[in-house]
């Protein structure tokens, strides 16, 4: 359902101009959140009009659809520091931040230093020592920034 949702939240905030970076509902029957993370298709930073945009519309959609028998909760977020890193846009945006990243295989923290569209390539210090590792995006389970930006992106 989760899919189903964020792909409905896709069609209806895509035309209006946002980026939806996740959707995640947690929760259980009786009590469910739903916590929507959104960005701007043109890189401007999401302001309060965008979120309360956002919640309006994709709420609509929500009644619209009724996907649960229970009351539930919407939040409508900019991506702030827990921002999701998925397309090789994303990576290129924060290229020489420390990124969290998992694939099926292992957890790392490195720094994006090279962006193309099948692969990133990161630097990972251990012990004082800086080696590169290539990834291909269809390999990163998600990645996460792990430091935030001294000037917006």
């Amino acid at each position: 359902m989760d899919n189903d949702l964020e792909q409905q939240a896709v069609e209806v905030l895509e035309p209006l101009g946002y980026e939806v970076l996740e959707l995640d509902i947690t929760g259980h029957a009786n009590k469910r959140r739903l916590l929507l993370r959104i960005d701007r298709l043109d890189g401007q930073q999401v302001g309060m009009e965008d979120v309360t945009q956002a919640t309006r519309v994709f709420g609509l959609e929500l009644d619209r659809l009724d996907p649960f028998s229970t009351p539930y909760q919407l939040d409508v977020e900019s991506p702030g520091p827990e921002r999701p890193l998925k397309t090789a846009k994303h990576f290129e945006r924060f290229i020489n931040l420390l990124i969290r990243v998992k694939t099926p295989h292992e957890l790392f923290k490195g720094k994006a230093v090279a962006v193309t569209e099948e692969s990133v390539t990161f630097e990972i210090e251990e012990k004082s020592q800086v080696t590169s590792k290539e990834i291909r995006l269809s390999d990163i389970s998600s990645a996460r920034l792990a430091e935030w930006p001294d000037e917006p992106r």
